[in-house]
C-alpha cells in the first residue's frame, strides 16, 4: 500500500540525528539542548511527595488549580500583570504541544503564518498540518535582529499569525523594547494574532529585561505566550509547559488541547507549583547562573579557532568555524563529531533558505564543567 505523506519535507529531526551520531562516536554532545546538571532537590522531593500523596490520576484538563495559581503569581511578579487563573492559563505537555495547539486553534487551511528564520523546527510542520503556509522572513544573518521592513512586506490578506521567539533559539538574540513597540505598531488595526515563544524567558544576561509580550497590553490581547518548565528547572525530559492567552483564544486553544493530550502529568504539576511558590530565587537568579557559564565557555572558546558570537540570552553559543573549514555546516558538524569527538547543531535546518556561505554551529553550554572541559580540550586541537 502506498502512503502519501502529509509532511513531505519532514525527516528525522536534526537533534535526533546529531545525538545518535554523538553516541555512535562517543563524542561530547553539545548539540541537543538539555542540561546535564541536577534537577533542584526541592523539585525532586516535591514530585515524590505528590506521587505518594496520590496525585496519580487525571488532573483537570486545563492544569491543576494550584499550579495555575502559581503561574499567575509568577507572571504578576515578573511582568506586572496577572492572568486569570481559570480563563487564561493552560498547562501543556511541554512547549511543543502548546505551540501545536495554538497554531491549530486559530490557523485555517489556506492561511499564512509568518515565521522568522532561523526558527525552531517544530513550527513549520504544525503550520503545514493545519493546511496553511509558513512564510519565512530571514532575521539579520549576523545579529539575528528582526528586519521589520521585510516582516511588514510579508503581510498579506491571508496572514493569520506571526510567530516570534525571544530569547531566540538558535542564536540567543533577544527582542528589545523598541522591537516590541515596533511589533505593536505593526499589528495595530489588524486581525493578525501573535505567538510568542518565550521558553528561555528567565535566561537573559547583562542586566537586560526580558521583553515578554505580556508586558505590552496591545500584544497580550492578541497573543499566545508560551513557556516551559523544562528549560527553567533543568528537567527537559519532564515535558511540562504552559500557554497564557486571552479568554477567547484560550477557549479555542483548549479545544485542541483536550483532544490532543487532554491533560498533562499530574504529580509534576503539584511539584512545580510548590517549587515556584517556595523557591522563587531559582528562576530569579537563573540568568546569573547561566551568564557565569556563558562567560566561562566563551573565554575557553577563545583558546580555539572557533569564533564565538554574542549571546544576549538562552543557553546556546553560536560559533563561526570559517577559520577551521569551508565545509557546509551539516558536513562540518558530522566531521567535527566523527573526527574530533564534539557534537554541535548546524544552523541550516533552521532555515527555509540558509544564507549563502554562512559557517555557524550551535553549541549548548548548559553543561557541567567536566563536560565543557572535555569539549574544549578536543576543540583546542582543531
Amino acid at each position: 500500500m502506498q502512503i502519501q505523506t502529509k509532511l513531505p519535507k519532514v525527516g528525522t529531526t536534526i537533534f535526533t540525528v546529531m545525538s545518535q551520531l554523538a553516541a555512535e562516536h562517543a563524542a561530547v554532545n553539545l548539540g541537543q539542548g538539555f542540561p546535564d546538571f541536577p534537577v533542584p532537590a526541592r523539585l525532586v522531593d516535591a514530585l515524590t511527595r505528590a506521587m505518594q500523596a496520590g496525585h496519580n490520576q487525571y488532573p483537570p484538563m486545563s492544569g491543576v488549580p494550584v499550579l495555575r495559581q502559581a503561574i499567575a503569581d509568577k507572571t504578576e511578579r515578573c511582568y506586572r500583570w496577572r492572568p486569570d487563573v481559570d480563563a487564561e492559563i493552560t498547562v501543556t505537555s511541554g512547549a511543543t504541544e502548546a505551540i501545536f495547539n495554538a497554531i491549530h486553534a486559530v490557523v485555517r487551511a489556506g492561511e499564512e503564518v509568518i515565521v522568522l528564520d532561523p526558527c525552531y523546527d517544530c513550527y513549520e510542520p504544525a503550520i503545514e498540518l493545519a493546511g496553511a503556509t509558513a512564510v519565512h522572513v530571514a532575521l539579520d544573518p549576523v545579529t539575528f535582529a528582526p528586519d521589520w521592513a521585510a516582516i511588514r512586506a510579508a503581510i498579506t490578506p491571508k496572514t493569520r499569525l506571526l510567530m516570534i521567539n525571544s530569547p531566540h533559539n538558535p542564536s540567543g538574540a533577544i527582542f528589545t523594547a523598541e522591537d516590541m513597540q515596533t511589533l505593536t505598531t505593526l499589528l495595530r488595526g489588524t486581525d493578525i494574532l501573535l505567538l510568542s515563544d518565550e521558553v528561555y524567558e528567565h535566561i537573559v544576561f547583562d542586566g537586560v529585561r526580558h521583553e515578554s509580550a505580556l508586558l505590552y497590553p496591545e500584544l497580550r490581547e492578541r497573543a499566545f505566550v508560551i513557556s516551559s518548565f523544562g528549560k527553567t528547572y533543568h528537567c527537559t525530559g519532564w515535558k511540562l509547559g504552559y500557554a497564557i492567552a486571552p479568554p477567547a483564544l484560550t477557549a479555542e486553544f483548549r479545544k485542541v488541547h483536550q483532544y490532543n493530550v487532554f491533560c498533562s502529568f499530574n504529580p509534576v504539576q503539584h511539584a512545580f507549583a510548590e517549587m515556584i511558590e517556595q523557591e522563587p530565587a531559582h528562576y530569579e537568579t537563573l540568568g546569573a547562573f547561566y551568564q557565569a557559564r556563558r562567560d566561562s565557555f566563551r573565554q575557553q572558546l577563545l583558546t580555539t579557532r572557533l569564533k564565538p558570537l554574542p549571546v544576549p540570552g538562552g543557553y546556546f553559543q553560536l560559533v563561526d568555524y570559517s577559520a577551521v573549514s569551508d565545509l557546509p555546516d551539516l558536513e562540518f558538524a558530522r566531521w567535527l563529531t566523527v573526527e574530533h569527538g564534539v557534537t554541535g547543531i548546524p544552523l541550516s535546518p533552521f532555515y527555509a533558505a540558509p544564507p549563502p556561505g554562512q559557517r555557524l554551529l550551535r553549541l549548548c553550554f548548559a553543561k557541567n564543567d567536566e563536560t565543557v572541559n572535555r569539549a574544549i580540550e578536543r576543540l583546542s586541537k582543531l
